[in-house]
């Protein structure tokens, strides 16, 4: 959670955002968070995990309610079911190999100057590329498309999607968080960019 608080002053969009996203949610941790900081704002947690959902919920009944309930949705990141351009921001934090088609899910949500956040291990780091290679080893064990997601250049990927002001900082040691926001007059985003290196 310290990288979400870390991460939230460079999102552009989060004092207009009435509409909140956060994909690949877990247990609601972040996305408590995030509900706690913007009380006005509508937010949504999405996720995989049945289980971790069900986690989240139950964490939430244990506070008092609030204005603005949560929604947990049980779906994949790639395709939420939720209407175009209906989220100001959408906050992500999921495995690599989901990483593009999230991103042109994330183009799809968002309204236009909305912000996507993605939190993540930082590949440039000194930390993990300092890494001594038993421990390498031992972290791939656990993350085995880590590889690929160091060689993806990742905003390249959020350019080619369409985004513009890209921005990326060290949320803490080994941990950045890059946000790009939606052009205000948003331009065409062609999925087939995607389809041809299968990812659909």
């Amino acid at each position: 959670m310290s990288m979400t608080l870390r991460a939230i002053p460079y999102a552009s969009t989060l004092e207009k955002a009435t509409q909140e996203m956060h994909i690949g949610c877990s247990v609601g941790l972040s996305t408590r968070f995030l509900t706690d900081e913007f009380p006005s704002a509508k937010v949504t947690g999405i996720d995989m995990s049945p289980y971790f959902l069900l986690v989240a919920q139950y964490k939430e009944k244990e506070r008092s309610p609030r204005k603005n309930p949560i929604t947990w949705i049980h779906a994949a990141g790639e395709n939420t079911g939720s209407q175009s351009e209906s989220f100001g921001y959408v906050f992500h934090e999921c495995p690599e190999r989901a990483i593009i088609a999230l991103v042109n899910e994330a183009f799809r949500l968002l309204k236009p100057g909305g912000t996507l956040s993605i939190t993540d291990q930082a590949p440039k780091s000194k930390i993990i590329q300092e890494l001594p290679p038993a421990l390498f080893t031992l972290m791939k064990s656990t993350e085995p498309f880590l590889n690929e997601y160091n060689l993806t250049d990742l905003e390249g990927r959020l350019r080619e999607a369409g985004f513009v002001t890209v921005k990326s900082m060290l949320t803490d040691p080994r941990h950045m968080t890059m946000t790009a926001s939606v052009p205000l007059k948003p331009k065409a985003f062609k999925s087939s960019n995607f389809e041809s290196e299968g990812l659909f």
